[in-house]
């Protein structure tokens, strides 16, 4: 791992855990004013919407500037937006600010990514990735966690000052970086979107088209799962956290031992592991009982870590390398997309289906999707190599 790289992945983890540390203190500061769900709500729609609608500017800016440099001013800016959600004490402040930040992230998200193969500086991709991945899933389980330290011992002001910090050593790390990606001359005139790169690439859409459809029902899951786990296999609180940390330490092992070893085509290998992760959710529902819950769980952790990793490497292969911006822009807006469809889906299918048979669907989706799309894959057997970006 080469010395840019470890930065990345650190201020990656970094970033991470100050989202979930975030969304944690502010979920509870708007209950706090409110006492509404629907307040929570749209401080949680407040955060994605501007990845989705700011999309194509977040992209051609990440492609026409120098991209370590946006990632440190944009996370400067971060750390300014932050430190006015110390102070917002009235519910309109904390929503406007909290869509700056998403504004923000707009253009931090794809900045990280369209500089992992530039900090990875020739070596393998998929490893790369894989370590990147890792980071942002130890994050994603640390944030939560420290934001329950934190408001024990000094309430949501101090999770919110915490979480200003985290910006501040994005920043730095971004500061440190040595690898730059200069924007070419094609890339500061071409004003293209990132969603024609992705769906005009045959082998590309055949994969991220079934990875999008299913998670709508791997969002849903997430009102699921609890009450399955709580409800019908018994386990409580504790059981719960337990089947979540089968699914974390699954995503770990997945991105960093078992994606970098694929030598099956990317696009064969991601549609494979969305299945995997489906398969591992709706296997969980099948006996309810804790260690099979867990084991279940597990399995899909695994198959989601390899997939993430295989669909980030084969977007960086397949897509011209001053296109990234864009790309990765128009990707993590689809993704925004398919959560904020499936909010209210969760919640649904339990009403409709009850626990079991809604998690049973909800790992049966991404099982579906994989299988059509390895299905279109088929006649497209001899364009599964990388097109642009070095191996």
């Amino acid at each position: 791992m080469t010395r840019d790289l470890r930065l990345l992945s650190a201020a990656i983890a970094v970033s991470a855990a100050g989202d979930m540390l975030l969304m944690v203190v502010l979920a509870l500061r708007v209950h706090e004013l409110t006492g509404s769900g629907f307040a929570v709500a749209g401080l949680f729609a407040a955060l994605m919407v501007p990845v989705v609608v700011l999309a194509g500017w977040a992209g051609r800016l990440v492609d026409r500037v120098e991209t370590r440099r946006v990632l440190l001013l944009v996370s400067s800016a971060q750390v300014a937006v932050a430190g006015g959600l110390v102070f917002a004490d009235g519910v309109a402040s904390i929503l406007v600010l909290t869509a700056l930040l998403g504004a923000t992230a707009a253009v931090a998200g794809p900045a990280e990514a369209a500089l992992v193969p530039a900090v990875a500086a020739g070596g393998d991709l998929t490893r790369a990735n894989g370590w990147v991945e890792t980071a942002r899933y130890v994050g994603f389980t640390a944030g939560p966690l420290l934001a329950s330290v934190l408001i024990a011992a000094g309430g949501t002001g101090l999770g919110l000052i915490v979480n200003a910090a985290s910006f501040g050593v994005v920043a730095a790390a971004a500061a440190l970086l040595r690898a730059r990606r200069v924007p070419s001359a094609a890339a500061r005139r071409d004003a293209g979107g990132g969603l024609p790169l992705l769906l005009g690439d045959a082998v590309l859409r055949a994969p991220l088209v079934p990875a999008g459809a299913a998670l709508l029902f791997i969002a849903a899951s997430l009102a699921v799962e609890g009450v399955y786990v709580r409800d019908v296999v018994g386990a409580g609180p504790a059981g719960y956290s337990l089947v979540i940390a089968g699914w974390t330490a699954g995503m770990v092992l997945g991105a960093v031992a078992f994606a970098p070893r694929v030598t099956a085509p990317l696009a064969v290998a991601a549609l494979a592991a969305l299945a995997l992760q489906g398969g591992g959710m709706a296997a969980s529902a099948l006996w309810a009982i804790l260690p099979w819950a867990f084991a279940g769980y597990f399995v899909g952790g695994v198959g989601h870590g390899i997939k993430n990793v295989l669909l980030r490497t084969l977007i960086q292969r397949r897509v011209p390398a001053d296109a990234h911006g864009r790309a990765f822009a128009a990707y993590n807006a689809a993704r925004n997309t398919a959560e904020l469809g499936a909010l209210g889906a969760g919640g649904v299918l339990v009403g409709v289906l009850g626990a079991q048979p809604a998690l049973i669907l909800a790992g049966l989706g991404p099982v579906i999707a994989a299988a059509i799309g390895l299905a279109l894959l088929r006649p497209r057997r001899r364009a599964l190599e990388p097109a642009f970006a070095a191996r």
